[in-house]
């Protein structure tokens, strides 16, 4: 199976500029949904890319969580997972690196693993940059090009 996007076509879409309104983080209202509480939104990049951020966090445990960054393919209804990171809740194997690990990780969707069948978004790396949904959150905007407009400052004095 060939890969549908290669790493240099998901890193272009990973450093692709995404604005998001400046009372983005406040806006975030987990709403119950089937055993866990989940939000979305849908986000227009620079490029005019269409992306969709889900965030989900368990009702019972609050380690349990993902925060996924994915994109609407133009040729598809099925979105394309590009990140994920996920809470320290269970387990995580990279089965063509054959390595386990138990810890807070990030998913980064890869050509390797969609070559082999398997979900574009199978390979993570463990973390120790986030330890809460929140953080995570957090480290997502970061990490995927996310810009959240400042806050427009006030002059101290006024010009003459």
């Amino acid at each position: 199976m060939a890969a549908k996007y290669s790493d240099s076509d998901i890193k272009a879409l990973l450093n692709e500029v995404k604005t998001v309104p400046r009372d983005f983080l406040s806006r975030i209202t987990l709403r119950d949904k089937r055993g866990h509480k989940e939000q979305e939104f849908d986000v227009e990049g620079a490029e005019e890319s269409l992306f969709r951020l889900i965030l989900r966090q368990s009702k019972s445990n609050p380690l349990d969580f993902s925060i996924i960054l994915a994109y609407y393919p133009n040729e598809s209804n099925q979105l394309f997972r590009l990140r994920r990171y996920n809470g320290k809740s269970h387990e995580h194997t990279n089965t063509i690196e054959s390595f386990k690990f138990y810890n807070f990780h990030i998913h980064t969707a890869t050509e390797r693993y969609q070559e082999i069948g398997m979900r574009e978004d199978s390979y993570a790396e463990p973390s120790d940059r986030f330890s809460d949904f929140h953080t995570a959150v957090q480290c997502m905007l970061k990490d995927c090009s996310f810009k959240i407009p400042e806050e427009p400052q006030q002059k101290l004095f006024e010009e003459i």
